[in-house]
């Protein structure tokens, strides 16, 4: 028919608009100038970048993902996958990988707090998935210690659980019951209470009460990865931008195959409680390619490497009169090489919130740790090559 167009001409026309359109886009929309520069990202938008003398904290960005991480990432935005298949099979290979039953990864430790919290409450029931926040007809306690207080409460809160405070074991025998869904352990106060690790997990054996284990910064060593599933514990977590150097958005929930599919259920993509705690295709490939990266990496290399900067910050610290330093190295979280600073504020006319506040203020900015009156803390870990030297000179001379 005269000024029709047929199917096979608007197709070439959609094409050929879309092809010129794509090819407009590409023009316009170069990367900056300042895109392949790490300091000039952030400076265009008036930050300077801080030396990280604290180590893998959320609120410094967490960690510097490696190389491998980064083109993993890259390379996963470039496609698109069946979601739900993506979170599946990424999890089952890490849990090979480590050697635990099973394995999910999550937007971020907390994140794992609350998926992990309503597999416990649901048994991976998808109405009850549904109903969340309101728990009626469900089991909704959940067993905490004060001592391991920490502030991620809100996590479970979330869910609409109830948490029941201990102290002792006459008290967390007493407050099992019929309405009892998991018990949470925070693995960083393990010291401060009164029921340890071992005991907590036999309590909760013995009443059929899954036990969770919250051990976000509790790498390295990498073993522990898996040591806290052979202990006994259903439910693991660890952070994925932490000692792993994954993603920062990234997490782990490691243990109980039925509790890690019902975890699976109560995050995005699926609606409900766990929609707003989307972990994209590329944390989820990037944090594969981190944990198969840290599970090969010579960890005892890596120490030494943060003993020679423990030692030659210790060294240039030693030069100030009335400075007192020593290497320290965390028990369970965070356990790597930190130098612990030490003198009396009196005596040399600066407070540690002051050097805390100088030191930040600097030009660099270095980050560090007040640990009490005339106390710092300074953390090798995530410093890059030649700043233990530069963080070293700043903090003498505070003291000059």
């Amino acid at each position: 028919m005269s000024g029709s167009i047929s199917r096979r001409g608007l197709l070439r026309r959609s094409a050929a608009t879309a092809t010129a359109l794509g090819t407009a886009s590409c023009a316009g929309d170069r990367a900056p100038a300042t895109a392949g520069n790490p300091e000039q990202v952030y400076l265009r938008l008036g930050i300077k970048p801080v030396i990280n003398g604290i180590g893998t904290v959320t609120n410094l960005g967490g960690s510097i993902m490696p190389r491998e991480v980064v083109e993993a990432m890259v390379a996963a935005s470039k496609r698109f996958v069946p979601f739900r298949a993506l979170q599946e099979k990424a999890g089952d290979h890490i849990a090979k990988l480590i050697g635990v039953p099973a394995a999910m990864i999550s937007c971020g430790a907390a994140s794992a707090i609350t998926c992990g919290t309503a597999a416990a409450v649901t048994a991976g029931d998808s109405e009850k998935l549904r109903a969340l926040p309101d728990t009626s007809g469900m089991k909704s306690e959940i067993i905490q210690q004060r001592a391991h207080r920490s502030g991620y409460e809100a996590q479970m809160w979330l869910v609409g659980a109830k948490i029941v405070w201990v102290d002792t074991r006459d008290e967390l025998d007493k407050a099992i019951n019929k309405n009892t869904a998991m018990m949470f352990f925070l693995n960083k106060a393990d010291p401060l209470g009164e029921i340890d690790r071992t005991e907590w997990i036999e309590v909760a054996r013995a009443n059929g009460v899954p036990p969770m284990n919250d051990a976000a910064a509790d790498i390295p060593p990498p073993e522990r990865l898996r040591t806290y599933v052979e202990e006994g514990f259903d439910m693991v977590i660890f952070s994925g931008g932490k000692g792993m150097l994954g993603p920062q958005g990234s997490g782990l929930l490691l243990g109980r195959p039925d509790l890690i599919e019902a975890a699976r259920k109560a995050i995005s993509p699926f609606g409900g409680i766990g929609r707003g705690m989307k972990v994209g295709k590329e944390e989820i490939i990037g944090l594969v390619a981190a944990v198969e990266r840290y599970l090969k990496v010579d960890h005892q290399a890596e120490r030494r490497h943060l003993d020679d900067r423990a030692e030659r910050v210790m060294g240039v610290l030693g030069q100030v009169a009335g400075l007192s330093c020593e290497k320290h190295v965390p028990e369970i979280a965070n356990h790597v090489p930190h130098v612990a600073v030490a003198w009396t504020e009196s005596a040399l006319g600066i407070t540690s919130h002051e050097a805390v506040s100088k030191l930040l203020a600097g030009d660099p900015p270095v980050a560090v740790s007040r640990t009490g009156e005339g106390q710092l803390r300074i953390s090798m870990w995530m410093l890059e090559p030649g700043q233990d030297s530069i963080l070293a000179e700043h903090i003498k001379a505070l003291f000059a």
